[in-house]
C-alpha cells in the first residue's frame, strides 16, 4: 500500500496525497474519479465542500506551522 501524506497548506486547503478514500458520515464513498491528490476545504467557503475550490484566496489566513499536541486525556 502506498504512503498517504496529509499537508496543511498555509492560507489554504488540506492536501491529501497517496492511497486513500473519503467517506461521508453514513459511510458512503465519494467518487474521486481515480484521483490520488485532492484538496479539502478549511475555510468553509467552497461551493464544492468538502473539497477546496479556491474560494479561500485573499479571505482565509492561517500560517501552517507544525506543533506538538498536548498529552492525550486519560479516561
Amino acid at each position: 500500500m502506498a504512503e498517504t501524506k496529509i499537508t496543511i497548506n498555509s492560507n489554504g486547503s488540506i492536501k491529501i496525497d497517496g492511497d486513500f478514500e473519503i467517506r461521508d458520515r453514513e459511510g458512503n464513498l465519494y467518487d474521486l474519479k481515480g484521483r490520488t491528490v485532492v484538496g479539502l476545504c478549511r475555510c468553509g467557503l467552497s461551493k464544492n465542500k468538502p473539497f477546496c475550490d479556491g474560494s479561500h484566496k485573499a479571505v482565509f489566513e492561517h500560517e501552517a506551522v507544525a506543533f506538538a499536541l498536548p498529552p492525550k486525556k486519560e479516561l
